[in-house]
Order: structure tokens, then C-alpha cells, then sequence
């Protein structure tokens, strides 16, 4: 069950967003898989779309400007409890509109540079997939909605695996769960203030010959993300939306991993951010140690540099942040870009509380960072060793006696460490009388 909450940040944000007048863009299927093999361990594939106009006016669908919509194309994979971005294409710009009745009753435009009301427009994976009509996300102002053309490498091929979504060797894994996620990006669709339900997702499994096949229905107007939150028990996902730019949610997860021990996982994704994020900062009231970063690889010639980002820990926090930049390479640096998701974890025996994880801003605006609130590692307490974590109770009180009597580490809580003797028991019972913060 999906736990999605809400915080106090640029503007609070609990659910899909008022349908607005005038055009409204989404993706209400995604109807294929293609796989194209694989380059020195490189795999590559795309996916058919079924567009949608589910507002009250024609949407612009201009081949031959810049007036037209652009899709993204991602691939997730839930591995170990984590949902991870392993897989981006560039974007497609498509170059005509269909109008048919699949979404509901479609009034058509008077020709095919325009999307009508209730219309779809259907797009198979070998004309999504068509590296001529592949360009830069780079090129695109997800906030704006703005597109340039012509893009960068118009009407030009490649390898098999170029410019689409490329999906490390590492991350290929039969049987395994991931969601491929399809989301538009037009201007007059972000001008009527409808930007904001352009992303869908859908299941897919990996068959033993590293090819794709689409399970399930499409879930619509709901990036990827939340896929995690209905397959992860405890995933908690917060939704931000920064006045004047675009949304971006923040997930969190503590998962026990051991006695004393948990791994405290975030993601930032963002939806359609143009200032996008730079950093994340998670207080931290125990020991961290096994810090990971992972983030979707750009390659095919897009103008984004891959560098990881660096971490940091002091003064009761801990910190991811991307390299150092200026304004001349604001360009290139590894900032969390329009949709992408990025992943940070580490383990820490503070025992999971509630706290506030502070995410930066990338580009200048009139705020520099919003906090969410999320589990992050409480101060340890050497009394609490059993669920309900942050309450002492009986249960404590069992599983104290139950580590000393095997003299498991957990029970040492006292010089000479390394010999359980009554020295252990005096100090649980003075950790349990004073109670924990």
C-alpha cells in the first residue's frame, strides 16, 4: 500500500493536480517493449505510447518547429528493497498527431499538427524508437515546457544501443522487477498549468534473453516512484512543488538489517524542475558507514557530466552533493535533471525516527533548499533493542536477556567489553530507567 505524505515546503502538493482548461498532455498507455541487443555490455530498449489530450483544447503537435510535444523514456529496477533509475533514452519528438477515440470522445483537430480535445495519438516503438527523431533532454526546460529545434543530431542514426534507454549489464537480471515510465513534455500543456500529470509507468519483467515484456496495466498520471512506495512496505514519499519551477518527490525507507543495524535509503526525483536538485542532507544521530550513490548513466552525447557525488558527515549530518560546479559548467554538472531519480543509502545503528531531510536546489531562485520529513537514524539507545523502536517496554527487557544469555554483541554494553558479566546488566537497566531520547 502506497504511503504518500505531504510537507510544509514551496507549496504543499497531496495527489494529482486539478485538471486545468485548455490543453492537457499525459501518457494513458504504454502499449510496447523493444529491445535492440546489446553494445560491450550495453543493452538498449523502447517502448510504445498512447498519448493523450484530456483537456478542452487542441494541443500543438508542430513536426516542423518547436511547438511540439517531447517523451522521455526510463527504467527502473527494484532490487533489494531499493527502486534504482538504471536505464535513460533522449527524448523523442514526434512529428504528427493522430487523432483517434481511445481515451474517450475525441473532437479531432483540423489537421495532424495538433492533438484534439479527448483525441489520442497513438506511437509504436519502431517510430518512438527512430534515432532520427531522438534529441538532448538537455534541450528541453521540463518547467517551460520549451523545446529547441532543430535538435542536436536531427535525422541522424547510430549504433543500435544510441540515444535510447541504455540499461547497464549489471542491472540486467532475469526474472527480476522493474517499471519502464514514459513522460511528455509541451509547452502550451505546461502554460494551462497541466505539466504536472505527464508521467505514467508500467511493470516489466526481464525474460532469460535479456529482452523486455510489459506486465500489468499502465498506471497513469504517476511517475515511477511511486511504484516503490506500493512495492516496498515503509516507504514514505513526500511531494514538493517549488513556486514558479516544478515538482519534485523525495522517498525514504529504514529496513532493519541486522541487531542494531539499519539501512536508510532516499531518492529525489525529479518531475519537470528546472532548477533541479544539487544536494541532500539527512541528519544522523549514530555511527554511518556503507554511503552509496546511484543515478542513471547519460550517454549518447548528451552534455551531462556522470561524475558521482561526493560524501560528506559532520556535525550530526550527513551529505550527498554534486561536484563542484560554476555558472559556465552549470550545463554539464550531475545535478538531479528532469526525469531522473537519483539514490542514496547508508546503515548507521541509529534506530530509525522522524527527522527533516533537507534537499538543495541546483539553479539560483528565491529558495535555496525545502526539508521533507522522513526516518532518519535517531540517537542510539542502548535499551532499545526491540520493536516498537523509540519505545521501551517488556520486549526490551526479553531481548536484553536473550543477547546475554548467547552473548551476542548487542548485550556488551559495558567495560570490560568483550566479557558479559553483571557490569552489562547495570548498564541496560540504567539505559531502560533513564529512557531514550
Amino acid at each position: 500500500m502506497r504511503r504518500h505524505t505531504c510537507s510544509a515546503i514551496f507549496l504543499l502538493s497531496s495527489g494529482a493536480p486539478a485538471m486545468a482548461l485548455g490543453p492537457d498532455l499525459t501518457v494513458s498507455d504504454i502499449t510496447s517493449a523493444n529491445t535492440y541487443g546489446q553494445i560491450d555490455g550495453v543493452h538498449a530498449f523502447m517502448f510504445g505510447v498512447t498519448a493523450c489530450n484530456l483537456g478542452d483544447a487542441d494541443l500543438s503537435w508542430s513536426g516542423v518547429s518547436e511547438a511540439h510535444p517531447v517523451l522521455a523514456e526510463s527504467l527502473y529496477r527494484l532490487s533489494e528493497g531499493r527502486l534504482l533509475q538504471v536505464g535513460i533514452s533522449h527524448v523523442a519528438h514526434p512529428f504528427a498527431a493522430l487523432q483517434t477515440g481511445m481515451c474517450s470522445m475525441c473532437d479531432p483537430a483540423e489537421n495532424s499538427q495538433l492533438l484534439g480535445p479527448g483525441c489520442a495519438s497513438p506511437s509504436s516503438t519502431s517510430v518512438i524508437g527512430s534515432q532520427a527523431s531522438l534529441g538532448p533532454r538537455a534541450e528541453v526546460n521540463a518547467s517551460t515546457g520549451e523545446v529547441q529545434y532543430p535538435f542536436t543530431g536531427i535525422g541522424q542514426s547510430g549504433a543500435p544501443t544510441e540515444r535510447r534507454v541504455q540499461v547497464e549489464a549489471g542491472d540486467i537480471e532475469p526474472g527480476g522487477k522493474y517499471f519502464a515510465e514514459l513522460q511528455y513534455v509541451a509547452a502550451d500543456d505546461a502554460g494551462a498549468g497541466a505539466g504536472l500529470n505527464n508521467a505514467s509507468y508500467r511493470r516489466a519483467s526481464m525474460s532469460a534473453g535479456e529482452s523486455l515484456t510489459l506486465t500489468g496495466p499502465t498506471i497513469t498520471q504517476s511517475p515511477a516512484i511511486f511504484a516503490w512506495a506500493d512495492e516496498v512496505p515503509g516507504v514514505q514519499i513526500v511531494t514538493a512543488d517549488v513556486p514558479g519551477d516544478g515538482r519534485l518527490n523525495v522517498g525514504a525507507l529504514a529496513t532493519q538489517i541486522g541487531p542494531g543495524l539499519w539501512r536508510y535509503d532516499y531518492a529525489v526525483h525529479n518531475m519537470n524542475s528546472h532548477r533541479s536538485a544539487g544536494s541532500i542532507t539527512v541528519p544522523v544521530g549514530g555511527d554511518v558507514s556503507e554511503d552509496s550513490f546511484q543515478a542513471p548513466i547519460y550517454h549518447s552525447g548528451e552534455p551531462v557530466d556522470n561524475q558521482p557525488w561526493a560524501f560528506s558527515q559532520g556535525a550530526g549530518a550527513a551529505t550527498w552533493s554534486v561536484g563542484t560546479h560554476s555558472p559556465e559548467t552549470d550545463l554539464s554538472a550531475n545535478a538531479v535533471r528532469w526525469g531522473t531519480m537519483y539514490t542514496f543509502s547508508f546503515v548507521s545503528d541509529g534506530p530509525p525516527t522522524t527527522g527533516a531531510i533537507e534537499v538543495g536546489m541546483f539553479r539560483p531562485g528565491a529558495q535555496s533548499s525545502f526539508t521533507v520529513s522522513g526516518p532518519t537514524p535517531g540517537t542510539l539507545c542502548a535499551a532499545d533493542l526491540a520493536e516498537p523502536f523509540g519505545e521501551l517496554n517488556f520486549s526490551d527487557v526479553v531481548a536484553f536477556l536473550t543477547a546475554f544469555g548467547s552473548m551476542s554483541p548487542e548485550a556488551d554494553l559495558s567495560e570490560p567489553f568483550g566479557s558479559f558479566d553483571f557490569s552489562d546488566v547495570v548498564a541496560f537497566l540504567t539505559s531502560f530507567g533513564a529512557g531514550c531520547p
